[in-house]
């Protein structure tokens, strides 16, 4: 799997930072990658004795990775924590944000915190949530997709998910689940909400799932999934249930998903099914954008 050739890992010391940093070490070793290892101090505590300390810190956790031949940077950066990752990613053109579960920052009920989720919903690349104690080889991996005939965008996504998930796969000799939760809509979900037979209501529940088939194995035609021992979940239901309740049932280790689709709308999530989801789950996230996404971040 080399798809990742300039990865920016973000440290703060917390809990499950040191688990990020092996993930990726992993990686930038794995793909020959250059290897960017930043802290974000906020403003608050940000004395020049401290900041001086933090990069002293960071050099010397880059000093086992320097020995493995990974050619690493460090940087200490004062600000807010997802600005700042964010800007360097449109600084240096990052191709992958790797970071710990920040759950602390956030509420307790949720396992992602607000640096999390802004750079789920914000940063230009794919962003990988590390799970803290989790290993690096996750043995079920889980793809959410939602292919379909007419939506260019939406189909480029898909296969952003797949070769990232399919990769994963075949490197970790993985479980791989893949995942696409479907419902009817417009006029047929005005049908069946009508008086129908029984017999109507499934013939017509049937035509809808082949309707969500064909694009689905259309789909996957692309990939050699015969080497991975592989599910096809085709199932109707709102996403934001059924996707959390399969992560719980298969044990998955890592879900493989997009964020935004539609193009040039920054940080939209469709109908916050993303959103949802993330709010629900507790394992390893590696998120995705659509091509021509823009972050509203800036640097001003």
């Amino acid at each position: 799997m080399k798809r990742f050739k300039n990865i920016l890992a973000v440290y703060s010391g917390a809990v499950g930072d040191d688990d990020a940093l092996t993930h990726a070490t992993t990686l930038a070793k794995r793909n020959d990658a250059r290897l960017t290892v930043i802290e974000v101090i906020k403003d608050v505590a940000a004395f020049p004795a401290h900041v001086t300390e933090r990069q002293k810190h960071l050099s010397r956790l880059a000093t086992s990775m320097v020995q493995e031949g990974i050619k690493v940077e460090e940087i200490v950066f004062v600000g807010t924590p997802f600005l700042q990752i964010v800007r360097q990613v449109l600084r240096e053109n990052h191709d992958l944000v790797i970071m710990a579960a920040d759950s602390s920052s956030g509420s307790r009920n949720l396992f992602f915190g607000s640096t999390s989720m802004h750079l789920m919903r914000k940063c230009p690349c794919p962003v990988w949530i590390v799970n803290p104690g989790q290993s690096s080889n996750y043995a079920r991996i889980l793809a959410a997709v939602d292919p379909s005939h007419d939506d260019v965008s939406a189909d480029e996504l898909n296969i952003k998910i797949l070769d990232l998930a399919t990769s994963l796969a075949h490197l970790n000799q993985s479980e791989l689940h893949i995942v696409h939760a479907w419902d009817l809509t417009g006029k047929d979900l005005d049908t069946i909400r009508s008086e129908l037979t029984e017999e109507a209501r499934n013939l017509l529940v049937r035509k809808n799932e082949l309707m969500r088939r064909k694009p689905l194995e259309s789909l996957l035609e692309r990939y050699a999934l015969e080497d991975l021992q592989y599910h096809i979940h085709l199932v109707r239901g709102e996403p934001e249930f059924l996707i959390p309740e399969m992560i719980k049932q298969k044990k998955i280790d890592l879900i493989v998903m997009g964020t935004v689709v539609r193009t040039g709308i920054p940080g939209f999530f469709i109908g916050n099914t993303a959103e949802l989801v993330l709010r629900q789950v507790k394992c390893a996230v590696l998120t995705v954008k659509p091509e021509g996404f823009v972050t509203p971040v800036t640097f001003e």
